[in-house]
This record gives C-alpha cells, sequence and structure tokens, in this order.
C-alpha cells in the first residue's frame, strides 16, 4: 500500500529537490522532468517533455551503436555517471555549467527501462572562482610580491632582499614585531628559491617544552622517554631537501640551541634516544620579535649560535613605519572579507580610512586585519563607518584635531628626531635609540627610509 502511495507522490516530491532531475526512456525521450529543471532551463514541462534528450546538445553525451546498428547513448552501456562537470544548452541558447550524475532504470528482471539524470548549477561556483582567481591576481600585483603587501621604499626594500636571499642557501632570520608577516617572508623565500618544489616546514619554538620542541625537531626513537612508545621522525628530517622556518627563535631553550648549533655546522641530526647521526640537507629561516644581541648579553642565547643564524637579516618594519602601505592593506583584507562573508559592503568611508591612517597599529597587520573582521561583523550598511571599527582602540576625537600633524610634517619629525639622536651619541645606533624609545632595529629602519649617512653625517 505505501508503495503505491509513493508512487502517486513521487512528482511532488522531486519538485522539492533543488537539483534539476530529468527521466528519459531507452531511445533518450524526455519522459519527465521537475521544477528545478524547468528553472534551470527555461523550458516548461510541456515544451520539453517527449523531446529527444539530444536537445540539450550536452559535451559529455556519446552514443554508440547496439548490436542492431541502431544508435544507443552510451551512458546505457557504461550504467552510471558520478560527478562529471558539462555545459548544457539552455531554452535560449545559452549554455550553463551543470555537475551530472546519471544511472540506468531497470525492471525487476533487469532489462534497462531508461535513465534518470540530476543536474547541479555550478554558475554560483564558477563566478565565485572568478572573482577569488581576479582578486589572486590583484595581489600579485606591482604592490604585492608573494602574499607581502606593499608599495613603500621600506617594503621594496624587502621585496629585493627576499628575492637575493632566495638566489643563496645561507641561513636567514627574519626580525620584526609580532603580527609584522615574518611568516609571509619566510614563503616568499621559498616560493622564489630553487627549492620550491620541496617541503616548507614551520616549527613554532616558543610553544612547546623543551623535551617536546626537541623530539618535535630532531625525532626520536622508541622508549627515548615515557610515552615514546614508537619511532618518530623530526621536522628535520622531514623538511630534507626543503626549507624549515623557526618562528620565535629567541624562546629556545639553550639546550636545544647547541644541537641547532651542530645541524647547521655538520649538516647531521640525531634522533633523541639515539646517537646515530642522520645527514639532512635543509635550509634553515628563523624569526624573531626580540633582541638577540641582548638575549646574548643576558647569557640567554648562545653567542655562536647568533652570528651562525645571523648570516642574511631581513628587518620587517612595523605598520607604523609605513602608513602609505595602509590603504593597499585595507583594500586587500576589505576585499578577502567581502568573498568570504558575501555581505553587501561597497567600501571604507574617508572618516574611517582616516582613523587608520591615524592609528598608531601596535599588532601591526595582524591587528589591521582583524580591524576588518571586527567591522564586517558590526557593519549593516553599504560603507564601513568609523562606529563599526573595533571600540578602545583610538580616541574617538580624532577626526575633531585641529592642529593634527599631516603625515609629510610626522615623517619630517622623525627624521629630524633621529638625526639628532644619532649626533649626540656619535652615531651609536643603540644609544639613539634608548633616547627615541625605540628599537634598534626601528632605527636601522628609518636610517634606511630617510636615507641618512652615518659617516656623512658625524663628519659633518
Amino acid at each position: 500500500m505505501f508503495e503505491q502511495e509513493l508512487n502517486r507522490y513521487w512528482k511532488t516530491v522531486v519538485d522539492t529537490i533543488q537539483d534539476s532531475i530529468m527521466i528519459v526512456d531507452r531511445a533518450g525521450t524526455i519522459v519527465s522532468t521537475n521544477k528545478a529543471f524547468e528553472r534551470l532551463l527555461g523550458y516548461s514541462w510541456a515544451e520539453i517533455v517527449g523531446q529527444d534528450c539530444a536537445t540539450l546538445d550536452c559535451n559529455l553525451c556519446e552514443t554508440v551503436r547496439d548490436e542492431n546498428q541502431d544508435l544507443w547513448c552510451n551512458l546505457f552501456k557504461k550504467r552510471v555517471l558520478n560527478h562529471r562537470r558539462c555545459t548544457v544548452r539552455k531554452r535560449d541558447g545559452s549554455y550553463v555549467d551543470v555537475l551530472k550524475n546519471a544511472a540506468v532504470l531497470e525492471d525487476g528482471k533487469g532489462n534497462v527501462l531508461g535513465a534518470v539524470e540530476t543536474l547541479t548549477d555550478l554558475t554560483e561556483i564558477i563566478n565565485k572562482d572568478n572573482e577569488i582567481e581576479a582578486f589572486r591576481r590583484e595581489l600579485r600585483s606591482k604592490d604585492g610580491f608573494h602574499g607581502l603587501l606593499g608599495s613603500s621604499a621600506l617594503m621594496k626594500q624587502v621585496f629585493e632582499l627576499i628575492a637575493n636571499a632566495a638566489r643563496s642557501d645561507a641561513p636567514v632570520i627574519i626580525f620584526g614585531e609580532s603580527g609584522t608577516g615574518k611568516e609571509l617572508v619566510s614563503r616568499a623565500v621559498h616560493e622564489v628559491s630553487d627549492r620550491k618544489e620541496k617541503p616548507f616546514v614551520k616549527v613554532n619554538c616558543a610553544s612547546l617544552t623543551e623535551s617536546l620542541l626537541e623530539s618535535e625537531l630532531f625525532g626520536h626513537v622508541k622508549g627515548a622517554y615515557t610515552g615514546a612508545y614508537r619511532d618518530r621522525t623530526g621536522r628535520f628530517e622531514t623538511a630534507h631537501g626543503g626549507y624549515i622556518f623557526l618562528d620565535e627563535i629567541g624562546d629556545m631553550p639553550l639546550s636545544t640551541q647547541v644541537k641547532l648549533l651542530r645541524v647547521l655546522e655538520e649538516k647531521v641530526i640525531e634522533r633523541v634516544g639515539d646517537s646515530e647521526p642522520v645527514p639532512v640537507d635543509v635550509r634553515v629561516i628563523t624569526a624573531t620579535n626580540k633582541d638577540l644581541k641582548e638575549l646574548v648579553s643576558t647569557g640567554k642565547f648562545r653567542e655562536d649560535l647568533y652570528f651562525r643564524i645571523n648570516v642574511i637579516p631581513i628587518y620587517l618594519p612595523p605598520l607604523r613605519e609605513r602608513l602609505e602601505d595602509i590603504s593597499i592593506l585595507a583594500e586587500a583584507f576589505f576585499r578577502r572579507i567581502q568573498l568570504k562573508s558575501g555581505k553587501k559592503i561597497e567600501g571604507i568611508s574617508k572618516d574611517a580610512m582616516e582613523i587608520l591612517m591615524n592609528y598608531s597599529w601596535p599588532g601591526n597587520v595582524r591587528e589591521l586585519k582583524s580591524f576588518f573582521e571586527y567591522a564586517f561583523v558590526t557593519c549593516q550598511e553599504a560603507l564601513i563607518k568609523p562606529y563599526n571599527l573595533p571600540p578602545g582602540s583610538f580616541s574617538p576625537n580624532i577626526l575633531a584635531k585641529k592642529d593634527k600633524p599631516t603625515l609629510h610634517k610626522r615623517e619630517e619629525t622623525k627624521k629630524q628626531q633621529l638625526v639628532e639622536a644619532l649626533r649626540s651619541t656619535g652615531g651609536n645606533q643603540s644609544k639613539a635609540a634608548e633616547i627615541l624609545g625605540v628599537t634598534r632595529v626601528t632605527v636601522w629602519n628609518r636610517m634606511n627610509k630617510y636615507g641618512i649617512d652615518l659617516k656623512k653625517m658625524i663628519g659633518s
């Protein structure tokens, strides 16, 4: 009884399905469709039923001849078709991309009665993929370099140094505050190097205890310590032939530093609990937001390791020192989150952008990205306004200040302060950094930015 009732209402059932459904007989004549089919292809039920399925001009369809030399759809030979992308012709003559699934229909004796096909519209997915690819091309434009964005003089220097560093096999160390994009720099070096097809392995030295870090880096043998139930390959072996990125190197324990020094000098590692050396061919990139020289002076970092890893230093400037890049980064984050969220937000208001330009950005590029993630949650209008930005991150009266210095004036002030600090210390950059309340790396970056020649300045 249930089967009889089900047969009576099958049309109602299939009409609730969002994918297009089409049933054909043995000759390929369309005998039934659902509402989704009519919406997708533009045919009414009366127009399409009774037509040959070849009307749809599917680029997947193949015809073969049976034993009687009659044309026969190849589906009846294969009996099933799974997840095949194709195009079909709509009533207006245009074509639509779909995902097709099909199977033959048989009676109780195995005789073929016809076939059923489902068509899933891929238009929205393809459009989204095209948008994403267009955005990726935009990110690879003149304002970017392998995921890093910026057109400022400081960032152009970084891009050039990355390209030069990639041609070498010497250790690279990346200095920069938290959130400046040190991992992106390391990946960029890998992507433009001869080892780009080889592994890129990342290890955060600050996230693991001393014993776990050694096991993570070098691996261990079964029974090396409690819980070591089997042999384990370390990250250095995994990265063989490629790169290993040691983030937060300043937090590496002294005992592990000794072992890392041996890897750099002898190109071998020893698994925890084993004395058998294992050769490795790995290029090492390290990164830190700490002053390694100060750590060396206090005995928290080995001096010999410092000199061994500090062969090609790359200084990544904080966002507050490259304010001209904020608009580029803001546009990039806006587009990325817009694509991800699907929200119909058109842009950033002038007032909101002015706030971004006047904020000090202690969290650097990472914080700027967080600003936009927050703004997309709170914004319900066409433009992101100041009140859509995270509260407490800036003065609400920032736009009302009449005596606010322009970007040019601020830069001139910074340059003059730096020149005076360097002259008063006889060119000692560390002492100048203390006077200005910044790091030595910041002093070095500003000297490059403003084109300050220390020899000429001190001699003048």
